[in-house]
């Protein structure tokens, strides 16, 4: 995506052997440069190299179509840093991560006579509404609505996910235990066994328009979608059974 503005154009219309001083802030990006000017901007130039790449950053969190309030923070300029200024449009573009979300680099590159390439880190913030824990609550404790609320957090910072509504979470096992405003991430859950050892449940078994039901003993706990194995209590057989909801289990005939 080609991003320019205002500023920039005006300074290429009155001499392009002027060089910008710009920066990457963070250790660790770099820049790379076919040459350097000799001389440098009045030091009060600086932000419109600080502000054009505040807006670039930001243009891209806009039409990432992610929803949420945000904010963006682009790192300090550092002053060592010497390029000539770009005789065409400058281009930027994400150089990662995948979305403009926690920490990102934009890369700025000019394709003028004087070709330069520049890695520019900075921070987005982007917030959500997420669900998080009220009260502590112990490993294997079914989530209920009164254990949960929906908060405004960074969801930049939640590198485990998150989840935005109490029907992710409802009615299911906690893997671990959480603490009093812990967000409720997708790790902490798993489907709550919808039977339990030594249940007497129901066993259904269909061919075409054929259906039987028996009685029969669980063996092992189960949540729906799992097989466990059941036994048959008229025949003391012991069979695999798929658990289809609490108290019920089918086979194929």
């Amino acid at each position: 995506m080609n991003v320019t503005t205002t500023f920039f154009r005006q300074l290429m219309a009155k001499s392009h052997r002027f060089c910008l001083t710009v920066l990457p802030a963070l250790l660790g990006f770099g820049y790379s440069a076919a040459s350097h000017a000799d001389t440098t901007l009045p030091e009060q130039l600086i932000g419109v190299t600080q502000g054009f790449l505040e807006v670039a950053v930001e243009d891209y969190l806009q039409r990432s179509a992610i929803s949420g309030r945000h904010e963006i923070q682009v790192n300090r300029l550092d002053p060592r840093l010497r390029l000539p200024l770009c005789d065409k449009d400058l281009t930027a573009s994400l150089e990662s991560p995948a979305q403009p979300i926690g920490r990102v680099t934009v890369r700025v590159r000019c394709d003028g006579s004087s070709p330069w390439t520049l890695f520019v880190p900075a921070q987005v913030r982007l917030y959500r509404d997420v669900l998080i824990v009220t009260r502590p609550l112990k490993r294997n404790g079914i989530v209920s609505e009164a254990d949960l609320a929906l908060v405004e957090r960074d969801v930049g910072l939640l590198n485990q996910g998150y989840l935005t509504d109490q029907g992710q979470a409802l009615g299911k096992k906690l893997t671990r235990p959480l603490l009093p405003d812990q967000v409720l991430a997708p790790v902490h859950l798993q489907m709550a066994e919808a039977v339990r050892k030594g249940d007497q449940v129901v066993i259904s078994a269909r061919s075409g328009s054929i259906k039987v039901r028996m009685a029969g003993e669980a063996l092992s706990d189960g949540a729906p979608g799992a097989q466990i194995r059941v036994r048959n209590q008229t025949s003391q057989r012991v069979i695999k059974a798929l658990v289809i909801g609490p108290g019920q289990v089918e086979v194929a005939m």
